[in-house]
């Protein structure tokens, strides 16, 4: 059991982000948990000993107030859990720059630019900042090459970062890019491997297991690493 940690989960309304949410109460954390529309965050907020904050990622005005409303916390977890498929037709050809540009803004910028404001409020020596990534962000493996849009914004999330754990000096804190597996949720649908809990249960124990280590990570929910 965990007690008076504090975690900070970007993206939490449902799916993995809420999942999250869902085991760290079951550990004894605090939470503040942030989505886009509180009205349709109904179970989120019936749980025990969580703050749900209202937050789009891609709004530097929003985020500007989130950072000053929390300004006073300091968080054993920041987990950047926001993110989305990007357009159905993931053909270059049919490609359009609005649906692009909000996909590699939502899924590569944007929790870059969350995890810069809060970093300075992790927990010193053994708080823990982990990106909900994903495996098809490996430019190694060919797989699925029908979601090549969605591939290419995990890639660039990867890269991102890579530049964003260079640029926070010594010590480095922990940073996890997470896998999650495949797993039964809106984007990965009714056939994928495991379900949510699973995935969730897995993802907090290698941040457990990761904390106070410090450096850059790039693995699954079992702990496995991945190549890059």
């Amino acid at each position: 059991m965990s007690i008076n940690k504090t975690a900070l989960i970007i993206g939490a309304s449902r799916g993995l982000g809420l999942g999250l949410v869902q085991r760290l109460v079951e550990d004894g954390w605090n939470v503040i948990a942030t989505v886009r529309d509180p009205a349709r965050a109904d179970t989120l907020s019936a749980l025990p000993r969580v703050q749900v904050e209202t937050l789009e990622m891609n709004s530097a005005r929003q985020l500007d107030a989130l950072q000053e409303r929390l300004g006073a916390q300091t968080f054993d977890l920041l987990f950047v859990n926001a993110g989305v498929k990007g357009p159905e037709e993931q053909n270059p050809e049919q490609a359009k720059l609005a649906d692009v540009g909000e996909l590699f803004m939502t899924n590569s910028v944007a929790p870059i630019r969350v995890a810069q404001r809060f970093a300075p409020q992790l927990r010193k020596n053994t708080g823990v900042i982990a990106f909900m990534s994903s495996v098809l962000g490996s430019v190694s493996i060919p797989d699925a090459p029908e979601l090549c849009l969605y591939k290419a914004s995990k890639a660039a999330l990867n890269s991102m970062i890579n530049s964003f754990v260079a640029q926070l000096g010594e010590p480095q804190p922990t940073v996890l890019a997470m896998h999650p597996g495949w797993v039964k949720t809106d984007m990965g649908g009714e056939g994928a491997d495991i379900d949510v809990a699973t995935s969730t249960r897995g993802m907090l124990d290698q941040v457990h297991a990761n904390s106070g280590k410090g450096g850059l990570q790039f693995i699954n929910y079992k702990g496995e690493s991945l190549i890059w």
